[in-house]
């Protein structure tokens, strides 16, 4: 006997763990050619201003994806409408993405005019496909939010200069502080975490499928750079050793029992709305920022391995692994309520370290970065050794 689908698009309830669909998967497809102009965007401009203009576009981008993950979570995306939408989303998200080079030049429209149809556009969709469920309020809440940072992501893709940074600045605060103050609109209320009554298992897997789609992009950047030099010698192929390294490591941070237990953790928890917001919405993007730069830094201290004192190496490569080890500190004490002192402990280290980066060159420093991430690693798994000794 087939369960009747409701009248409304979201997902049946079977009382199993919603999977993650094939329709997603593909839309994350678009999100890889995104990371990888991120991470382009920053080799070409390795300044401070470039670095804040990478993370501002890495905010939008991932804004538009974690938003839909939110609606997938409770729309059925096998449901010919939804898949319609991921789809058009998808088309409209590489539109952007391949605007993304020049986004603070001549193509500052398609970027702020694709958010804005995505933010506004998706927030419609899920307001028409929840009718009749009390979550329908909640997007017509998340609707107002997204017309004002759609209007103001719009209007930064029309001027130039700094006004366009501050414009698009303002949107994506205007998203990000959206959740924070549960939608606030006059006449409508303001949504409660107890409200989003996500699929926990399924929302940390779509954030951790962004996390891979990072780590990927870092090996694919490496390699890509490793077959594009004219000679290799013994530096270089210690540098890529050491870039291959470092990201085996942050994948064993990220994934080695911390993912799934999390994922455990919202999955079983009594608020798994505010958790989502809190541990994945706003923390994992801190982590792939931090993936990103090191993964930047990597090709160019592959690309010159023996030049020193190279301050975008040292900065990205010692800077984005402190990102990455103090986002996934606070990853751990928002799910767990921990400490995580070996991570506070090695983003420390990698500032140190950036005392050196004036009197050695890139592979030293792609080799320190790397070091700091094993001796992580390294501390972790001997003191989950001791605890299950002492457990014994």
């Amino acid at each position: 006997m087939t369960q009747a689908r409701p009248a409304n698009l979201l997902r049946p309830q079977t009382g199993r763990p919603a999977r993650v669909t094939n329709i997603e998967l593909f839309f994350d497809l678009v999100y890889v050619f995104a990371v990888t102009q991120l991470s382009h965007y920053l080799i070409d401009h390795p300044t401070a201003g470039g670095g804040v203009q990478t993370l501002l576009l890495l905010a939008m981008v991932w804004l538009i994806w974690a938003y839909t993950t939110w609606v997938t979570n409770w729309l059925d995306p096998e449901r010919i409408p939804v898949l319609l939408m991921l789809l058009a989303l998808a088309l409209v998200s590489l539109v952007m993405s391949a605007a993304i080079p020049f986004a603070f030049a001549g193509r500052g429209l398609a970027v702020g005019a694709a958010y804005a149809v995505m933010q506004i556009g998706r927030s419609a969709f899920a307001v028409s496909g929840l009718r009749g469920d009390r979550l329908q309020r909640n997007f017509q809440r998340i609707l107002a939010w997204c017309v004002v940072s759609g209007a103001l992501a719009l209007a930064g893709g029309l001027v130039a200069g700094r006004a366009r940074e501050l414009l698009w600045l303002a949107a994506v605060c205007v998203d990000l502080l959206g959740g924070v103050a549960g939608f606030w609109t006059p006449g409508l209320g303001r949504s409660r975490t107890q409200d989003w009554t996500i699929e926990g298992s399924h929302f940390a897997e779509r954030c951790q499928a962004f996390i891979l789609i990072a780590l990927g992009e870092s090996i694919l950047v490496t390699g890509a750079t490793l077959s594009g030099l004219p000679r290799i010698s013994g530096m270089e192929v210690a540098t890529f050793v050491a870039a291959f390294v470092s990201s085996v490591g942050l994948w064993w941070l990220y994934f080695h029992r911390s993912a799934e237990a999390g994922a455990e953790a919202i999955a079983s928890s009594a608020d798994p709305g505010q958790l989502g917001r809190s541990a994945y919405h706003l923390i994992h993007p801190v982590m792939v920022a931090g993936i990103i730069v090191v993964a930047a830094g990597d090709q160019i201290a592959l690309s010159a391995p023996g030049v020193v004192g190279q301050a975008p190496v040292s900065v990205m490569l010692l800077g984005g692994t402190a990102l990455f080890l103090l986002g996934h500190a606070l990853f751990k004490a928002v799910i767990w309520h921990q400490v995580s002192w070996t991570r506070i402990g090695g983003a420390a280290v990698a500032a140190l370290l950036g005392l050196l980066a004036p009197h050695v060159s890139a592979l030293v420093l792609s080799i320190c970065a790397a070091a700091v991430v094993v001796a992580v690693a390294a501390a972790d798994y001997l003191a989950e050794r001791s605890r299950r000794a002492s457990g014994r």
